[in-house]
């Protein structure tokens, strides 16, 4: 009999519907998650119960507030951290009394140990600026200031008994405007009461201009590094801190900081890589650009600023995955030069010549592309097979990496797809300018080269992305291809990822010019493959997507019949400050503001005239705001251009909600149908 799962065994015991669980450290007591309120995407509030594993009994004295914004247990014992109205509290024992560590929390302005909107989604992507020591000592936090930030506001209209809708208002740094500003401390949590936060300041040469944390990580009990990122994000610098005891103070030594810069463009993929430190603490492994512009990993002692790159090749290191006294592991798409590919290797840190794949041959048919945990000495490691064909997951011993067990085989599924019609997928690449360029197509089943098929392009483009990949996935373009007998195509042209600067770079301080002319060649050079209809080609795409399909559509090349924009930004100085800059500089006259006047949706009006357009936004976009699409349809009306829009009303920018999830693929199916003379 297999048990029922965690979750219900617990609301069937407390009543209440868990909907997450966490057990300290020492295993004493566990923590149970309720009462969920989302916020943004990664952040929500929600209400806790700790249940003691001796006595068997949830603890009813000293409980955790209602409404708390996180909370994480030390790594060692059973301390607690946890934020409630924008202030950090510890509690030394589950029953003990809270002790709070700040005191000036405001909602909106001030925020101790959770982030603020653009630092959620731009930098940390969590809620949580909360760092324990590795022995629960110290407590690391980040201090947001939102005073100076401007808000966005937009409507929430709620069930129809509102009579009145709720305005909601983000502090929300868009392009060119001020940002929030960030302070870093760190509380010694074994001194009570009043235990007193010590402030590390950013390096002076960060100090003169906005910046960013964008890194902390603890080498020991008493070291930590922050790497700290210019507002124009192509300089960063990493302090390594040690704790003096006599003084009660962080000394953060100018000697010892790490310079990471880029000439071609930003540092590291969305930001600077975080570093794997030695069990001495005295050296550290980063993956950064080398000399050729592919990422790899560089080994650095604390005490000097140069680096030994360790791997090399026209490849790239994806992540590194365990750091153990003889070995470092990570992913690459080495394997076959193939970037949509990943693997897991081993390197000898005695000898960087010792390179083994432990991963590449093991089921190559099967197995492609793989993501691994490990557990935390790193005695052993979950592999997760997740493509092209059905996913494996097993098992493995680090000492001899020697497979355990399998812990999925996905036999029921495989046995279950016998009987259905299923596409297949197709990875491959198109040279243009003696450059390689990936796509991946997914076809119909039964697929016949000698028949001319429907082409939808699924586009996202966006800086560091890749959508021609090795995985298996089940989506709308699955059901394109086995039912409506589309073609749903992907390419990964100039700006995207894992193929090195060069291609990732090319569209620095220029976006919506090389990505949106790369789907166009894309296609073109697809139908000239025999099995497409140039007469039936249609591109769409979701956020950073949705732009490039409407600037695809804007640019009146007449390849596509028509094409959906889902929540698409239309103009760069709409969004946020973090994204934005990365790429594009400033909105100012010294810097980039003619490229960001120039790379509008909204220029381009006039040629939609020439396409069947479906434009799509929910109203409470946090993220891409109802106003990017507001601009576009304003432009599209004054110059006369007959589209078709549909609005999501309180839906968010994932359009989310199980009604809304299934209304937008509903819709779209008949759109493309329609635009393919589909029955």
């Amino acid at each position: 009999m297999i048990p029922p799962p965690l979750p219900t065994l617990l609301n069937d015991k407390f009543g209440y519907s868990v909907t997450d669980y966490s057990v300290s450290a020492d295993r004493q007591f566990v923590l149970f998650q309720y009462n969920n309120v989302k916020k943004w995407r990664h952040s929500y509030t929600a209400s806790y119960d700790m249940y003691d594993l001796n006595t068997r009994q949830l603890i009813t004295e000293e409980r955790i507030p209602n409404d708390t914004q996180l909370i994480t247990w030390s790594p060692e014992g059973h301390k607690l951290a946890y934020v409630w109205n924008n202030d950090i509290y510890v509690k030394h024992e589950p029953n003990s009394p809270s002790e709070r560590i700040t005191s000036n929390g405001k909602e909106d302005v001030i925020s101790n140990g959770i982030t603020d909107w653009v630092y959620e989604e731009e930098i940390f992507s969590t809620y949580s600026a909360l760092w324990w020591s590795p022995n629960g000592t110290f407590l690391a936090y980040a201090q947001f200031n939102d005073t100076e930030v401007p808000h966005i506001e937009f409507s929430m209209y709620l069930d129809e008994s509102q009579q009145y809708p709720k305005t909601m208002q983000i502090p929300y740094p868009k392009a060119g405007a001020t940002n929030p500003t960030v302070q870093f401390f760190v509380v010694n949590t074994d001194i009570s009461p009043n235990p007193g936060s010590v402030q590390i300041l950013a390096p002076a040469s960060m100090l003169t201009g906005d910046h960013y944390l964008c890194d902390v990580t603890w080498v020991n009990p008493e070291r930590i590094s922050l790497q700290w990122l210019r507002r124009i994000q192509n300089y960063s610098i990493m302090d390594i801190c040690d704790y003096d005891g006599s003084s009660k103070r962080w000394d953060c030594s100018v000697s010892r900081q790490h310079i990471e810069t880029s000439t071609t463009g930003w540092v590291g993929r969305f930001k600077p890589a975080e570093p794997h430190f030695t069990s001495d603490g005295n050296s550290f492994y980063k993956i950064m650009s080398n000399n050729e512009g592919y990422k790899h990993i560089c080994l650095s002692h604390i005490d000097k600023n140069e680096c030994i790159f360790i791997t090399k090749g026209p490849w790239e290191v994806i992540r590194i995955e365990a750091l153990t006294n003889d070995y470092l592991y990570y992913i690459s798409n080495e394997y076959k030069g193939m970037p949509g590919g990943r693997n897991l290797y081993k390197i000898q840190l005695s000898n960087h010549k010792n390179v083994v794949c432990l991963s590449c041959e093991l089921d190559p048919k099967r197995c492609q592309y793989y993501s691994v945990s490990f557990s935390k000495e790193a005695k052993y490691y979950q592999l997760r097979c997740l493509g092209p064909e059905l996913p494996l997951y097993t098992l493995h011993s680090s000492s001899n990496d020697k497979e355990l067990r399998v812990l999925e085989n996905n036999t029921a599924l495989h046995d279950m797809l016998q009987d259905i019609k299923m596409p297949s997928k197709v990875l491959d690449y198109i040279t243009l300018n003696e450059t390689k360029f990936w796509y991946q197509m997914i076809l119909p089943p039964h697929f016949d080269k000698f028949k001319k098929y429907p082409l939808l392009i699924d586009v996202y483009a966006g800086p560091c992305s890749q959508k021609a990949d090795a995985t298996f996935t089940l989506n709308w373009a699955t059901y394109l291809a086995s039912t409506e007998n589309i073609i749903v195509a992907s390419f990964d042209g100039r700006g995207s990822g894992y193929q090195g600067d060069k291609i990732m770079h090319a569209i620095n301080r220029r976006l919506g010019t090389l990505e949106v002319e790369d789907q166009i060649e894309a296609a073109r050079q697809f139908s000239k493959m025999g099995f497409v209809d140039d007469k039936r080609i249609a591109i769409w795409g979701w956020s950073y997507g949705g732009y490039v399909t409407s600037m695809v559509l804007g640019a009146g090349s007449g390849v596509f019949k028509c094409g959906i924009s889902v929540a698409p930004v239309s103009a760069w100085e709409f969004y946020d400050s973090v994204y934005t800059e990365r790429y594009m500089g400033l909105p100012t006259p010294n810097d980039n503001l003619d490229h960001y006047k120039n790379s509008t949706v909204m220029s381009r009006a006039e040629n939609f005239k020439q396409v069947e357009y479906l434009l799509i936004h929910g109203t409470a976009d946090d993220n891409v705001h109802f106003q990017q699409s507001a601009q576009i349809s304003k432009a599209l009306v004054e110059a006369g251009v007959d589209f078709q829009a549909m609005w999501y009303t309180d839906e968010d920018h994932g359009i989310g909600t199980n009604m809304a999830h299934q209304h937008i693929y509903t819709h779209m199916t008949h759109f493309i149908k329609q635009c393919f003379s589909l029955p």
